[in-house]
């Protein structure tokens, strides 16, 4: 590809157990899919993966989701007309482990941005991450934390109240060179929490770029009641931004 048409793929990581979910209907402790629950006429995952779709710069997309999923995220793709989805693949026992998997079923491309399946894109901040990701090769969404950040003691008592002028939100979708996150996922096997971690890891620079507060990420029952709020006013004011 061209440097003014570059190739740009995305994996949408989808493949958590939902262990913090419960029952949103009955309250009860039992876990439910969170992706597949119905919400503003179709299912959460659906609503993820539309603006990613949507979005031209984007080439193919890459579905990443467990082995129980396998064949409601093929059957997603196909009754929402998500063509852009070149492959619905099983995921790992670890995140870092289902976005590697992501990154074989995705092939060579020049970027690749890497989306949590449970969060929304209210606000899509694609064109942004890729901007931001041409000056250092890694980009990440983050917003500026506003609550005071309390530091605990073992015991539960205040050890200390951190100074959160420098401290950051992270989000997604994060965007990396694909020959950098695919050296990454080689040389990294700590434990992380997300990919910008393992570029870290590395002594590689990550840029922030600005977040969205709407794009929030959906792990308990009452996400889900903000979640559809915000689904439906996004609707009605119409319209997204890549």
């Amino acid at each position: 590809m061209s440097a003014s048409s570059p190739d740009v793929g995305a994996i949408v990581v989808a493949a958590g157990s939902s262990t913090r979910m419960g029952d949103p209907s009955t309250g009860s402790g039992q876990a439910t899919d969170k992706l597949f629950v119905s919400m503003a006429g179709r299912p959460l995952l659906a609503h993820v993966l539309a603006p990613v779709q949507e979005c031209p710069l984007i080439h193919r997309i890459v579905l990443v989701v467990s082995s129980d999923n396998l064949q409601r995220g093929r059957d997603l793709v196909a009754q929402h007309g998500l063509d852009k989805v070149s492959a619905v693949c099983q995921g790992g026992p670890r995140r870092q482990d289902s976005v590697r998997l992501g990154l074989e079923a995705l092939g060579l491309c020049d970027w690749v941005l890497v989306h949590d399946g449970a969060r929304l894109l209210i606000e899509p901040v694609i064109s942004e991450g890729l901007a931001a990701a041409r000056e250092t090769g890694a980009a990440v969404p983050a917003v500026p934390i506003a609550d005071t950040v309390k530091m605990a003691s073992p015991d539960g008592a205040i050890a200390s109240t951190v100074d959160r002028s420098r401290l950051w939100a992270a989000q997604t979708p994060q965007v990396f060179r694909y020959d950098l996150l695919m050296r990454a996922h080689r040389e990294v096997t700590a434990d992380v929490t997300d990919d910008a971690a393992m570029a870290e890891a590395l002594g590689l620079p990550v840029k922030l770029y600005p977040g969205s507060p709407l794009n929030i990420k959906v792990t308990k029952p009452e996400d889900l009641r903000l979640a559809e709020a915000l689904l439906r006013e996004a609707a009605r004011s119409g319209g997204r931004r890549h």
